[in-house]
């Protein structure tokens, strides 16, 4: 996220040991400079996408890597589902910036013995999701590798104004659409050996992102916004962080879907813990002003105030935010 702080790390520490968090900090510090941003740099690190002016024009990109194993796993999905997947990752993140995402990248690593109809099947399933936004995938690379990885880099446009994490003032509300805890149900069902409520599994094959509302918020005043893909809390977290307030989600706001109860009951677990830390979906969590009507499909969750942190129901979250890269890895 934001760049801060040394750029450098000690010699004896492991990006486990480091945290996602510090680890970015100290690449975007780098990547600064000691004298700052290049001036065509209009937005760099800690945002979900970059904003930077490219001849004239301005330009978002993001990059976003899938590895077999951590990602996704073949006996679970089909290769035109990781396509679906990988691609939604990247898509999510210029519609959180208030863009529509134009072209994509692709660079497949993969073992020798990987069928070729694999890779085709994979590129099906990019081209599939990226139709209905009118982007397009104009190349990329392959390497040899001992697993399948999927690293996807996205090129988009702003139809208006962009909008980023940093933004959001006390007083706003703060508002989400899209899906929130079906593709952790679904992964969780998948991890207990089962395939059903399908409905879930089929969500964290192929999420179901609301790219069409990013812009469609900017449009409507939003403060600030974030794709939610660590989980509601973890990144409205980060959303509060790079605003310096903090929000206070209200537990019965949100909408704790039928599947979910279902899957909740079956394996003793709170759905609403699913809604609220569970990740992939790319549903979008936007700030607005108090006298702004939310746009349709919107849904106000909770409120901004001065102060720092995420709460739930004006108390602290008894339980893990969301994912955190590398966490408990040395």
């Amino acid at each position: 996220m934001t760049a801060m702080g040394s750029t450098s790390a000690p010699s004896d520490q492991t990006i486990g040991g480091l945290g996602e968090g510090g680890l970015v900090r100290a690449v975007a510090a780098l990547a600064s400079g000691p004298t700052g941003s290049h001036p065509d740099v209009l937005i760099g690190p800690g945002d979900d996408a970059a904003l930077v002016r490219v001849g004239g024009g301005e330009v978002l990109v993001s990059v976003d890597v899938a590895v077999e194993g951590r990602h996704f796993r073949r006996d679970w999905s089909s290769a035109a589902d990781v396509g679906h997947r990988v691609a939604a990752a990247n898509l999510a993140d210029v519609a959180a910036m208030g863009g529509v995402a134009r072209t994509l990248v692709v660079a497949l690593s993969a073992p020798a013995d990987l069928p070729a109809q694999w890779a085709v099947d994979l590129t099906r399933g990019l081209l599939a999701e990226c139709e209905p936004m009118g982007a397009r995938l104009v190349g990329g690379d392959v390497c040899e590798a001992d697993v399948v990885s999927v690293a996807v880099t996205v090129l988009g446009e702003l139809p208006g104004r962009v909008v980023r994490r940093a933004g959001a003032r006390p007083g706003d509300v703060v508002a989400v659409t899209g899906r929130l805890g079906w593709a952790a149900a679904g992964l969780a069902v998948l991890s207990r050996g089962f395939r059903s409520p399908r409905v879930l599994v089929e969500a964290h094959r192929r999420p179901e992102p609301p790219y069409a509302e990013g812009p469609v918020a900017a449009a409507a005043g939003a403060t600030a916004m974030i794709d939610v893909s660590d989980g509601l809390l973890a990144d409205l977290a980060q959303l509060a962080g790079a605003s310096d307030v903090s929000i206070d989600v209200r537990s019965g706001s949100l909408l704790v879907a039928e599947p979910l109860q279902a899957v909740g009951a079956a394996l003793g677990t709170d759905p609403l813990g699913l809604v609220l830390t569970g990740g992939d979906d790319h549903a979008l969590a936007a700030t607005f002003p108090a006298d702004v009507a939310l746009p349709d499909g919107w849904t106000g969750i909770g409120a901004v105030s001065a102060g720092a942190g995420v709460t739930v129901d004006g108390a602290t979250y008894d339980g893990p935010g969301g994912h955190r890269h590398f966490a408990g890895r040395g």
